[in-house]
């Protein structure tokens, strides 16, 4: 996806004089195409790039459709390129688009990254619609992130999360034994990122990383550059003519990271297909898609070898599950911080149903309502993915009255549709208990279309269960293991960056203190 850009006055010249005539030649020609009523155009573009100027520099694209939603409606176009985008803010306009024009919404555009970083397309979320989407899906759904699997794994997610929680407690005892205090400081963005890499890594190849490991280091890396070339500006993905130009110096970039992975994941898939040979299964996820892959029918994964189905599905797993909840966990400290009569409740609640004698488990999240309602807030202010991945239209429709032509790319603004005022009381205020007051019904799966953190219809993200089991899990354990608190006075910075996915902009330093009995930490999941 590219929308997160940076688009140098140069570059705009060099593009409008190369392609001044055939661009406006096209633009007339299709201006007398057989669409009488289009949604109402966001003013402001220019010729050639559309408006893609407007989401330059550190603009955040989601607050900058909400402003454009606010004079034109619910539903709009803007020009990207030579493409015309619908972009669509409210919740009656995602249940049209999600419902009676699901199917038409389901494929995605042709992308530089899904090419170079993607496999060719082979990584199903950014595949175009058909025969291999549907299959690998299918695959990933039923055999790899269905609830039962999802629980099956539950001691990889407990065992992690401990570790962790021991290694807090360490750090913490060791500066009382130097300084006296037993309070320490902890980054959050590399203390979660390494944890929830852990419990994806161990889940996916059955490998686990110590703090700082190299191979550990590398796939961050790739990952951060995945999700940044996810959302950054591709010329010649909206100006297909330049291509050959590879206007920004992407192409390189994305080679490399590419490769870095791939020699990763090449390396845990032969490690798999060496221990199958020695009959040493483990029955992690990358040996089940070697059984489910090799033994498939010629044609159930058309276009693709078996090493690139494996590889690429595995890369989604770990793309897919990291960044995301690492961001939510970050936000939802945030939130907590910020708001300590919140933390306090959620420490009650695990206090109430839980106590100090034991740490929590997974069985015990049911009971914890505050702490969903804690998390759903969490992830109603911040989705991971404040807009949503492009799609693209099959075929002609009609969305909100107007018509949408065939090829038109399509934006869901969950930032806006989660904010909405009509819906949501006081939207921009952190407020856990409207989830168990009049939102007590509202969940996460995709049929309340005020609330779609994880999407809605055919392009729904398959592991919202294995998400929440680790946001859930992780949030809770901190809650009851440790008394939380600012690392500096005055409120937490909310300022946000953008890369696809919505960061926290500046570091998060969270100061933790033991609030259980030193040999809690020592239990072994």
């Amino acid at each position: 996806m590219e929308l997160h850009i940076s688009f140098p006055q140069a570059i705009v010249s060099i593009i409008f004089l190369f392609l001044l005539y055939k661009v406006l030649f096209q633009n007339k020609a299709n201006t007398n195409n057989k669409n009488n009523n289009p949604p109402p155009q966001a003013k402001g573009a220019w010729p050639i790039i559309g408006h893609l100027h407007l989401l330059g520099g550190s603009a955040l694209p989601h607050r900058i459709f909400g402003k454009m939603a606010d004079t034109l409606g619910p539903v709009f176009t803007i020009k990207l390129g030579v493409h015309q985008a619908l972009v669509i803010s409210d919740a009656e306009m995602a249940k049209e688009c999600f419902t009676t024009n699901d199917k038409f919404f389901a494929s995605r555009p042709k992308s530089l990254v899904s090419v170079i970083m993607g496999y060719d397309y082979a990584m199903f979320p950014i595949s175009p619609y058909g025969v291999y989407w549907r299959q690998v899906r299918k695959m990933v759904n039923v055999e790899l992130l269905s609830q039962h699997r999802v629980e099956m794994l539950r001691h990889v997610r407990v065992a992690e999360v401990r570790t962790f929680m021991k290694y807090i407690n360490d750090a913490c005892m060791k500066n009382k034994e130097v300084v006296g205090s037993d309070m320490v400081k902890v980054e959050m963005r590399e203390f979660f990122a390494n944890l929830v890499l852990n419990i994806i890594t161990r889940t996916i190849a059955g490998k686990r990383f110590s703090p700082g490991d190299k191979e550990a280091i590398k796939v961050h890396e790739v990952v951060r550059k995945f999700f940044e070339y996810l959302g950054t500006f591709v010329v010649s993905d909206f100006i297909p003519h330049v291509k050959f130009l590879d206007l920004g110096g992407h192409v390189k970039g994305m080679k490399l990271a590419a490769k870095d992975m791939d020699d990763i994941i090449e390396r845990w898939l032969n490690e798999h297909k060496k221990r199958r040979e020695q009959n040493e299964v483990k029955k992690d996820f990358m040996d089940i898609l070697i059984s489910k892959v090799e033994s498939a029918s010629k044609n159930e994964f058309p276009g693709y070898d078996h090493d690139t189905i494996i590889k690429s599905t595995s890369l989604v797993m770990i793309t897919a599950g990291l960044d995301s909840t690492v961001i939510a966990l970050i936000w939802a400290i945030v939130l907590l911080l910020n708001n300590p009569e919140t933390l306090k409740r959620a420490q009650d609640e695990l206090d109430l149903h839980v106590g100090k004698e034991r740490l929590v488990d997974e069985p015990d999240i049911k009971n914890l309502v505050y702490l969903q309602a804690v998390v759903k807030e969490t992830l109603r202010l911040y989705p991971s993915a404040p807009i949503s991945i492009i799609r693209e239209s099959t075929d002609d429709c009609t969305v909100g009255g107007y018509t949408v032509a065939k090829g038109t790319l399509f934006i869901s603004n969950l930032y806006k549709l989660q904010r909405d005022p009509n819906i949501w009381s006081d939207p921009n205020e952190f407020r856990p208990e409207r989830f168990l007051m009049d939102k007590k019904g509202v969940d996460f799966k995709g049929q309340h279309y005020e609330f779609l953190p994880f999407g809605s219809g055919r392009r729904m993200c398959l592991g919202i269960s294995f998400a929440l089991q680790s946001l859930h899990l992780t949030l809770a354990s901190l809650i009851q293991g440790f008394e939380l608190a600012k690392s500096s006075k005055g409120p937490i910075d909310t300022s946000e960056t953008f890369r696809l996915t919505s960061i926290k902009a500046t570091p998060l330093e969270v100061m933790f203190r033991p609030r259980l009995s030193g040999n809690m930490y020592n239990v072994d999941a």
